[in-house]
């Protein structure tokens, strides 16, 4: 059976783009032949998403993903002036996310969290914890909760990334 450690692999920093590109016209495509195509073409071809229409035939299936990132990561505090930090994982139900929470051990069931100011506030109980730092909480906002998180929420970035989030249409990839 594979483990999470056999997909890890040395990767320079200076190779980790850090902005994403102003223009995307360039994207790179990896082209993998699947089935009778496979003798036909090399094992691997490297071209560009512009190259797609040359690529696709008759009976063949594109997918196309449009998702966007969420805007999961709020930064407010916790009821004792604290700072707290959430990344939002997934909506169980209706305003009830799962979320990684930090500082964990000192954001317990009970404990209310505030994310924004005046009128544009975000609040959440926290229901239950769960393994991992991982905290189950019920948001309570005025208006669309998804709107709210989009004017309050940051964009999460992996680890390698160091800096700080930037414009959201810009960091996102479609």
């Amino acid at each position: 059976m594979m483990k999470t450690r056999d997909f890890g692999y040395e990767l320079p920093q200076e190779l980790i783009a850090q902005m994403p590109p102003e223009r995307r016209d360039g994207s790179r495509l990896m082209v993998i032949p699947k089935g009778r195509d496979a003798d036909a073409r090399p094992a691997f071809q490297h071209r560009l998403f512009s190259d797609l229409p040359e690529l696709l035939r008759p009976g063949d299936c594109l997918v196309l993903n449009n998702s966007r990132v969420l805007p999961a990561r709020l930064i407010g505090t916790r009821r004792s002036g604290g700072a707290a930090e959430l990344l939002l994982l997934r909506e169980e139900t209706t305003n009830v996310w799962e979320a990684l929470a930090k500082p964990a051990k000192r954001i317990r069931p009970g404990e209310r969290l505030t994310f924004g100011t005046g009128g544009n506030v975000l609040r959440a109980e926290v229901l239950e914890a769960r393994g991992g730092g991982v905290r189950l909480l019920r948001f309570d906002c005025e208006g669309v909760f998804t709107e709210r998180l989009a004017a309050l929420g940051g964009m999460p970035l992996p680890p390698y990334i160091t800096r700080r989030p930037g414009d959201p249409g810009r960091d996102q990839t479609g």
